[in-house]
């Protein structure tokens, strides 16, 4: 009776893990409007958001922001 038992559980978690490997998983493509609100910019006219508690803004009008670089790395498969 425990064999029946366990030889069920192994089946239902292999076929759990292959179906979780299986599963198509969608590509995360940003709009080109939300790209122009990541960087912070200095422009002049822009409006100043008036915050009242705990907001994240975004897209701020900032005068520096210190170094933006980027970095590649390599991942070995």
């Amino acid at each position: 009776m425990p064999l029946n038992f366990l030889v069920q559980l192994a089946i239902a978690v292999v076929l759990a893990v292959l179906s979780y490997v299986l599963t198509p998983k969608p590509k995360r493509v940003k709009p080109e409007a939300a790209k122009d609100l990541e960087d912070p910019t200095a422009e002049a006219g822009r409006p100043i958001p008036v915050v009242f508690g705990t907001v994240t803004v975004t897209g701020p009008n900032i005068l520096w922001y210190g170094e933006k670089s980027t970095k590649t790395y390599e991942v070995d498969a």
